[in-house]
């Protein structure tokens, strides 16, 4: 080494021998350049009594090389050689100070030595974030977690640390996208706990919902933009399904004849050669359905729909004897019941528009048309409701759903009436079946699911595209209640409010379109099979549904009047009248199947009444069902009392059927009492005369699993054994 390098190494070192001078260092290091005056400030020193002082060591940073002057910004800033220096006496300050390594519990998992560089690593690759400014957080970061006295560290918190001192320093875009997602310890042991309490000790489960807890924040935090998200924490509204929003679409209605005809391809790896080739017989159809609703139930977030189940099987009970077909029926409703997890409805024609379609048989061969096997259509019909009355006769059998399409035909017909009033008398016991009114020549063609929702055919588009493969896209349940409260009784601010909150629950949901659209192969490889331009199910045909919950509540609000009064009745009309309007014309302006609808939804329901109620107070807030569960309205209800609806019942639902496109859903309350089939049947001819387009007859039950017996009513006690701890409630709305 030559002398001029000695002196200048000397000089480098005796510059940084005053604690002065490598704090005023460590300072250019971490805020950056500075002018004369900001120095001093940091420093806190007084620029008259410490001005030569400190000019003096200023001066020797400058004449070693360690700092230079931008004389335009009239400021100072490190040079690479400070950068060295600072480096240098932070190994050495490692070294001296620290006895042995610090080591981290990190999320691979495994153990490895603390080293910043990880964490300036980090912020530059998850957060994006400038190397410069990235390797400044990360010396801050170091600081903090050599200094204090935790045991041991954990990728966790080295996170939050790192957060921390983002916020402290404004950043927080960057702190945003390094947001780690997870539940708290204590949230996990609550899972356990719950499960534990519940006789459940299903590991899968418990995962799931951890899972599902993680994609709920990853939703809010990096898909949404900030206002839709807020609006659902704070209950101005709520995404149904939130969990799985970018992941899956929320209803899928089959059309088993895609299966019927070219059969089952699993591993989807040689379509001339499937897995499950055309079924042969009654038994590999319902083998082959099975399967369907097997693979689906992966990709659906809430329900799936057998639409013309009993149609499209038909052809495959010729021959057969009427025994072997119930036997076959009913294990294919067991392997259902209890391996497909979303909610299922098998769908009832009786008969059907599609008797002169072409049918699908053994081999997946054209046999003429379903007309020729009316009768097989009708018997596969009455032995799934003998099968139903059967299998639900100690227990109540929640899954599959029923769903008996009530056609103009059907009213005509003895023994398709006969049928109904099988099913009218399943529904008085059971409570069982859901009945669908498409009398209507524009309801002609539309399919439902057992969660209310409707696929209706476009005035110039084809039914089969338009309600077979393919579903509901996804649910935002709008808070009108919120709305009113909101608006402080100026409708014009309610108005304005409320045409908001649709267009956010566009936004959505046009973001789950996107999504899915963009990843959908990858996402739902199972209903994304097929090809040629022609993939079993048809995104771009789904369905999206705006929610209306609490509308009877809103207009109460709003009014100060009961829903019963003229008033209120009116406010809610226009109300719903708006939102059909301003929702039509997004679907026309964006060529989007944008509905309206007031279809159940617990959930949504009792969790905006519970936010409103932190909100305003129980005093203030309108809300249906009790103090300790306060819910709002999402159907219409009423109890069965004889063979009469109730008084004005049909006048509101005319004037609020505009926000039912989508669909919706009146239960008939049956109570604890029993009810002659032929009264409910009377009820059925006044709700199909009056358009009223889905209905049930809702019957709560509890069962008990020590004598397993079923009783009427939600009870605390078995009638039978007196057991307490033993008892199942069965409520399919509150399941919704």
């Amino acid at each position: 080494m030559s002398a001029p390098q000695r002196i200048r190494g000397v000089r480098i070192l005796k510059a940084v021998s005053s604690p002065l001078r490598l704090q005023i260092l460590n300072l250019f290091f971490d805020k950056g350049a500075l002018s004369y005056t900001e120095l001093m400030s940091n420093l806190r020193m007084n620029p008259s009594r410490d001005a030569g002082r400190f000019a003096y060591h200023l001066k020797f940073l400058l004449k070693a090389d360690l700092i230079e002057a931008d004389v335009e910004a009239r400021k100072y800033l490190l040079t690479e050689l400070g950068k060295m220096v600072i480096d240098v006496a932070d190994k050495i300050d490692k070294k001296a100070f620290k006895t042995k390594s610090t080591l981290v519990r990190t999320s691979r998992p495994a153990l490895e030595e603390f080293d910043a560089n990880k964490i300036a690593n980090s912020l530059v690759r998850e957060a994006q974030m400038p190397v410069d400014l990235a390797q400044k957080v990360a010396k801050e970061a170091e600081k903090q977690l050599i200094h204090s006295k935790t045991k041991y560290l954990t990728a966790p918190l080295v996170r939050e640390v790192v957060n921390a001192i983002l916020i402290e320093k404004g950043l927080e875009e960057y702190r945003h996208k390094l947001t780690r997602l997870g539940i708290p310890v204590h949230d996990v042991m609550g899972l356990l706990e719950s499960k534990k309490s519940s006789g459940s000790h299903e590991p899968a489960s418990i995962q799931e919902l951890a899972g599902r807890a993680i994609f709920r924040e990853y939703a809010l935090l990096n898909i949404f933009p900030r206002d839709i998200s807020d609006a659902h924490l704070s209950g101005a509204l709520h995404v149904n399904g939130l969990s799985s929003w970018i992941l899956k679409p929320s209803e899928v209605s089959h059309d088993l004849r895609f299966f019927i005809e070219k059969g089952l391809d699993l591993e989807r790896t040689d379509p001339l050669k499937p897995l499950f080739p055309p079924p042969q017989d009654l038994e590999s159809a319902l083998d082959l359905a099975f399967n369907v609703c097997l693979h689906s139930a992966k990709e659906i977030e809430k329900s799936q729909t057998l639409a013309y189940f009993n149609v499209f099987l038909a052809p495959f009970a010729a021959g057969t004897e009427s025994v072997k077909m119930k036997n076959a029926l009913r294990f294919f409703i067991r392997n259902l019941a209890q391996h497909v997890d979303v909610s299922l409805g098998l769908e009832l024609s009786l008969p059907d528009f599609l008797a002169k379609k072409p049918a699908f048989g053994p081999d997946g061969k054209r046999l003429g048309s379903y007309s020729d096997f009316a009768e097989k259509i009708q018997l596969l019909a009455s032995l799934l409701l003998e099968l139903f009355a059967e299998e639900s006769e100690r227990k109540p059998l929640t899954k599959p759903s029923l769903i008996v399409n009530i056609r103009q035909e059907s009213l005509a017909d003895e023994r398709a009436k006969a049928l109904l009033l099988k099913a009218i008398g399943l529904a008085a016991e059971r409570g069982i079946p859901y009945f669908a009114n498409v009398t209507q020549k524009n309801h002609k063609y539309s399919i439902f699911s057992s969660t209310a929702s409707r696929l209706d055919v476009d005035p110039n588009g084809d039914w089969e595209t338009d309600t077979l493969r393919t579903g509901c896209l996804g649910i935002v349940s709008l808070n009108l209640p919120r709305i009113a409260y909101e608006s402080g009784k100026e409708k014009t601010k309610f108005i304005e409010t409320l045409k908001e909150r649709i267009e956010m629950s566009d936004r959505a949901l046009e973001i789950k379109h996107r999504t899915l659209k963009n990843h959908g192969k990858k996402l739902l490889p199972f209903l994304m099979q097929g090809g040629d331009g022609d993939r079993y199910f048809r995104l771009e045909n789904c369905s999206r549904m705006v929610n209306l919950v609490g509308l009877k509540e809103a207009a109460e609000v709003f009014t100060e009047q009961s829903i019963t009064d003229e008033k209120a009745s009116n406010f809610a009309t226009e109300l719903v009248d708006n939102v059909a309007a301003y929702i039509h014309k997004i679907s026309r302006r964006r060529g989007k199947q944008l509905s309206p609808a007031i279809m159940p939804s617990f959930q949504a329901s009792e969790r905006l009444a519970q936010a409103d109620i932190e909100r305003y107070g129980i005093a203030k807030v309108k809300f249906s069902g009790t103090r300790e569960k306060p819910v709002y309205s999402t159907f219409e209800g009423f109890p069965a009392l004889g063979d009469k609806l109730p008084s004005g019942y049909l006048d509101f639902e005319t004037k609020i059927a505009a926000a039912q496109d989508g669909g919706s859903m009146t239960a008939i309350d049956l109570c604890e009492s029993k009810h002659d089939p032929s009264e409910l049947a009377a009820l059925k001819d006044q709700l199909v005369q009056s358009h009223v387009s889905f209905w049930t007859y809702d019957r709560k039950m509890t069962y008990c699993v020590n004598c397993r017996n079923t009783w009427f009513g939600l009870l605390r006690k078995c009638p039978s054994c007196g057991a307490v701890g033993t008892l199942t409630f069965f409520d399919k709305l509150a399941a919704t």
